[in-house]
């Protein structure tokens, strides 16, 4: 096996449960945020008829493809489900952050959520099924430092889904160009565009980060898939126009494709300064000059239908996606991703309960 060269890089810092730092109120902040997406869940299914997913709701495209992990890994990469080469099938949701269904023109984050399938070894407590989840998004930090933040901004989320949907619209475009200002003078704004000033770019040209921390193996470390085939590349910050269609991004996907050869790279940054990439504040982006990103797969989704009706009941109603779903290999860590375990599983309860259709591991 090949040894990595890292010339003037610190050696991985070696997982150990000591990394994390438990706050003493955070089983309260997760009653807090069951509430608050109670409070969407609620609103929103009352309004469909129909229970979605209490964030990232709106799902613009479903690929099935295949990873396949790379034979030559050195030891430092070779943890977990990237331990041995081997092809696993993968399904890949591309969605809006939001928790309601929104028309296009209002321009939010995107995520993409990947299930890999027929996953050994052994599992995290409650994780069913043999699949071990990914959830990304398309920037590289998250943009509070603990649940208890976020859970500031969610109740205010909360309190605007379902409302003015018009004045979500307009206040967008007004955010649109005011994030534009910013990155043409090279400053990005995570809390503009969590607000709705996020380009409206093709999501099939985006990189996804998992902003947050997991357990590798015996390492810790972030992830980041990144396009790499002409047909993902040549649509990086290629803009969409939502005026035609409240589903502009969905229809767009759908027709590409039909056509598109799509390759990513899946790619590990490992934790080699505890300080200077830390556990517990995903605020922080780790720098890849100091912790660089190693390709240790990839992912391969041939032309398809991206919206078929199979797909759409298989996955975006009958699949839940959760950093907690996987291999003990990829522990969730920080305080984000330990509130984010009770938060998923009360969203999909609900979702299943309210429209009586089961929600199981593929």
């Amino acid at each position: 096996m090949t040894e990595t060269v890292t010339v003037g890089i610190p050696k991985p810092v070696h997982y150990s449960p000591d990394l994390e730092s438990l706050q003493p109120d955070e089983r309260e902040t997760e009653n807090g945020l069951n509430d608050a997406f109670n409070t969407i869940l609620e609103r929103t299914s009352g309004d469909y008829g129909h229970a979605v997913r209490s964030v990232h709701a709106k799902a613009h495209g479903i690929l099935k493809g295949v990873m396949s992990v790379r034979g030559d890994l050195p030891q430092e990469l070779a943890q977990g489900l990237f331990e041995h080469s081997k092809d696993h099938p993968v399904y890949l949701r591309i969605s809006t952050n939001a928790g309601d269904i929104l028309p296009d023109a209002v321009s939010l984050p995107r995520g993409l959520a990947i299930k890999v399938l027929d996953v050994d070894g052994n599992r995290l407590p409650d994780a069913e099924g043999r699949n071990q989840d990914f959830i990304m998004v398309n920037g590289p930090v998250f943009q509070s430092k603990t649940a208890k933040q976020f859970l500031g901004n969610l109740k205010m989320l909360a309190k605007t889904t379902d409302r003015m949907e018009g004045t979500k619209t307009v206040m967008s475009s007004v955010l649109q160009t005011v994030n534009d200002t910013l990155e043409a003078v090279g400053v990005a704004s995570p809390k503009i565009q969590s607000l709705g000033g996020a380009p409206n770019v093709n999501p099939l040209g985006e990189t996804y980060f998992s902003v947050t921390p997991f357990r590798y193996g015996e390492y810790v470390a972030k992830f980041r898939l990144k396009p790499v085939s002409q047909d993902l590349t040549a649509l990086t910050g290629k803009k969409i126009d939502v005026s035609v269609s409240e589903d502009a991004i969905r229809e767009t996907i759908q027709a590409e494709m039909q056509t598109v050869d799509a390759a990513w790279e899946f790619q590990v940054q490992l934790c080699r300064d505890i300080d200077r990439q830390p556990i517990e504040d995903p605020t922080v982006e780790w720098s890849e000059e100091e912790a660089p990103f190693v390709t240790v797969a990839t992912i391969r989704a041939g032309p398809q239908d991206s919206w078929s009706a199979d797909k759409v009941q298989r996955v975006d109603e009958e699949m839940r996606f959760s950093v907690w779903t996987g291999l003990s290999a990829h522990r969730p860590l920080g305080n984000i991703n330990r509130a984010r375990k009770a938060a998923y599983q009360h969203s999909s309860d609900f979702r299943q309960n309210f429209n009586r259709c089961p929600i199981h591991e593929p």
